[in-house]
């Protein structure tokens, strides 16, 4: 496939400012294997603008073009979801193997929890510089050179001869993995128009979500066997990880519009010998290090500044810290009430990819909702869900708290789990839609500083578990957690019935809001 023809349905413009360029109308035809382009002249503002725009696709290799590009966009999404689901199942696959990996490297099991931690906080602080690298080299060198790093990692931390190596490629391995969660949601954001990037994003918030149990599930047998343990859970996963760094050349191409403009200026003017030639992004891009600076400071800026920012942030970031204090107390709840060995504990970890899987299907009757209501309520639309989901989260974690007794069966403590994970995602897409609906060119900023709140908390949380359950023991430490959720009821019920008086109120909304009236 040709460099342009990867441009898809999109629109481009190249400019030159080549003063001695021709007044009179011309067009020209430039063919590529799979595009047409249309060369013509324009002028603006009395200047003279060579102006080229792609404006025309044509793939010749199918009877059915579209259909075509349908797979195209398809086999993108997958092979990114598929690197979604590598590292939300790489944070909680490396807790079961607690039992061998202190055993060997004679490590205390709080020392094992910061590796869950660090994980977390790579996930939550690097994008906020890495989200600058695409702008400048594009998201497929990203998603190959994290990649890469990612899977040796694996590596490091099966070869681990103390506790702190292990930390150390966990946090590593977090900031690496962090492309697979940050970085998918822009690609799905490139390839699809927005009448039609609904599912594809439900499924990546299903892999981001619903990953996180499916790692267990292998991992608690590879834990029971006496010959592989902990350091096989990593090859294992190295394994996998490999597979998908052998596919992603060949499916992945480049997809974000301006690189590809850049590539596609570059080429012409290598052909043309005309250096004046040059993609308009060119002259009106920042310096890396500007954009490094403002991809950090702004996301913090939004999330203590706006008041929509900063009420999702502490309501995502909750919830999140509760998914990674399931991710932690799940072996012990099962294994010291009713006594299940580690294989059967990795097994119960499905019970977050069903939740996911309820969220993912509730959530196409939240589309529906919102395609109804939008009109009328506007971004307010998003929240129908989000209300069910606040009331959803407590109710969970008072479940999951009265059924930690021996007497009582396990598959209560599981129906609770179920229960809080539909909630934890509706929480987290609601969040997502909502902020990209009201913020709009800040949608990116604002989004970076919910997922860093959420990271943070996913960093925290961990760490007090183990101590808060041995202190309060597991009906009042999950009551605990309840009654807080409790507290956060009225954020989405507020939102929803005076988001717009909110946002007229706020610097970064209000200036969207007038834009779209």
């Amino acid at each position: 496939m040709s460099l342009t023809s990867r441009l898809g349905s999109a629109s481009a413009i190249l400019l030159s400012r080549d003063k001695r360029a021709p007044t009179h109308p011309l067009r020209k035809a430039r063919r590529g294997r799979n595009l047409f382009t249309s060369v013509a002249l324009v002028r603006v503002h009395g200047s003279r603008v060579l102006t080229f725009c792609v404006d025309r696709i044509r793939p010749r290799s199918s009877p059915k073009p579209n259909h075509l590009f349908l797979r195209k966009k398809w086999a993108i999404t997958a092979i990114t979801c598929f690197y979604t689901v590598l590292v939300s199942s790489c944070a909680s696959a490396y807790n079961l193997g607690f039992a061998s990996m202190t055993r060997d490297l004679n490590a205390t099991n709080f020392q094992a929890s910061i590796g869950l931690s660090v994980y977390a906080l790579g996930f939550g602080i690097v994008p906020l510089v890495t989200a600058s690298f695409s702008e400048e080299f594009g998201r497929q060198p990203l998603y190959i050179g994290s990649g890469i790093v990612f899977l040796l990692m694996y590596m490091m931390i099966a070869l681990a001869k103390n506790i702190q190596t292990v930390i150390i490629a966990r946090f590593i391995q977090g900031a690496c993995g962090s492309t697979g969660a940050t970085m998918v949601g822009g690609t799905i954001a490139d390839i699809w128009t927005p009448k039609d990037r609904g599912l594809p994003m439900s499924i990546f918030s299903l892999m981001a979500l619903g990953g996180t149990g499916l790692g267990p599930v292998f991992a608690g047998w590879i834990e029971m066997n006496p010959k592989l343990e902990w350091r096989w859970i990593q090859w294992v996963e190295m394994i996998i990880c490999a597979l998908f760094l052998v596919l992603l050349p060949f499916v992945l191409t480049e997809t974000r519009s301006s690189i590809l403009l850049m590539r596609i200026a570059k080429k012409i003017r290598k052909e043309t010998g005309n250096h004046h030639i040059r993609a308009r992004v060119e002259d009106e891009r920042s310096k890396l290090s500007t954009l490094i600076w403002i991809s950090c400071t702004r996301p913090v800026h939004l999330m203590l500044t706006e008041m929509v920012v900063l009420s999702f942030s502490i309501w995502v970031g909750f919830a999140w810290g509760v998914l990674y204090c399931l991710i932690e107390s799940i072996s012990g709840v099962f294994s010291n009430l009713h006594h299940f060995n580690i294989g059967f504990i990795g097994v119960v970890f499905l019970t977050i990819f069903i939740g996911s899987s309820i969220g993912f299907l509730s959530n196409m009757l939240q589309e529906k909702l919102y395609q109804e209501n939008f009109p009328i309520r506007g971004p307010e639309a998003r929240l129908y869900y989000a209300c069910f989901g606040g009331v959803l989260l407590p109710a969970g974690m008072f479940i999951y708290a009265w059924s930690s007794f021996e007497r009582i069966p396990w598959i209560a403590l599981a129906i609770g789990i179920v229960l809080i994970i539909w909630a934890v995602f509706i929480i987290y897409v609601a969040v997502f839609t909502y902020l990209a609906d009201c913020y709009g060119p800040f949608a990116s900023s604002a989004l970076a500083g919910q997922s860093l709140a959420r990271n943070l908390a996913a960093t925290a949380f961990p760490l007090f578990t183990t101590q808060m359950y041995q202190k309060l023991d597991y009906k009042w430490a999950n009551t605990l957690f309840g009654c807080l959720a409790a507290l956060m009821i009225p954020i989405p019920f507020v939102l929803f019935f005076y988001g717009p008086a909110i946002r007229s109120k706020s610097k970064f909304s209000s200036a969207v809001m007038k834009l779209q009236q």
